[in-house]
């Protein structure tokens, strides 16, 4: 189901790049403490009675598009923490079977496509590096839909971890190292090594994925 990619200047535009083993992948969602540490305590998201369901949630293979859009964690109280979430395979294709595009990714109109706020909507967004910088291809952001709030907190999360030192952790070494390599991030521990998933050619045709 996979191959290792190592992004260069001529890397495909729209593919999942993302950390994985041979059962789990993992996504990421960032949230405010008060929802984030009894998800982690409980290996539950939904611990805290302050987390709703009902709304669409967004959650993103990229570790540095996570980055980006929390600021590191820094951006404002919701996005404080940052939660590494693992799924199965099954289950992470499963979502993306039954994704459509948002309105903002298609390159053609699909008259298919139904309320996007009732489904599982795919975004591709330009990617960023660990600075932030934004790089010349895409990366994909997964919105679960408020009628699947149960089902993906309470079924298809299969574990939580706190990463939110770890985004800090390189946002200090980044500010006092600015010469610091990928390479030497990736060998601290800062920036993970992300490769190619594949999903069934169905389903990339529907996303409008390169092969």
């Amino acid at each position: 189901m996979s191959s290792s990619s190592s992004p260069t200047a001529t890397t495909t535009q729209r593919q999942i790049r993302a950390s994985y083993d041979v059962h789990t992948i993992t996504v990421y969602q960032a949230f405010s403490s008060i929802i984030a540490l009894p998800a982690v305590a409980s290996q539950n998201l939904a611990a805290c009675p302050s987390f709703k369901h009902g709304r669409m949630t967004w959650i993103k293979p990229s570790w540095c598009w996570m980055m980006y859009r929390s600021g590191y964690s820094f951006k404002d109280a919701g996005q404080e923490r940052i939660l590494a979430l693992t799924i199965t395979h099954a289950d992470f294709v499963g979502i993306l079977q039954q994704a459509q595009l948002s309105h903002a990714s298609k390159t053609q109109h699909d008259p298919t496509v139904k309320d996007e706020n009732s489904s599982v909507v795919v975004q591709w967004d330009p990617e960023r590096g660990p600075r932030l910088e934004r790089l010349n291809y895409r990366s994909m952001q997964i919105g679960i839909p408020g009628k699947m709030s149960k089902k993906w907190t309470s079924e298809l999360v299969q574990g939580i971890e706190d990463v939110t030192e770890k985004a800090r952790q390189l946002k200090k070494v980044l500010d006092e190292s600015p010469g610091i390599t990928d390479e030497d991030l990736k060998q601290m521990g800062l920036l993970p090594n992300e490769d190619i998933f594949e999903l069934p050619e169905v389903a990339m045709e529907r996303l409008q994925m390169d092969s």
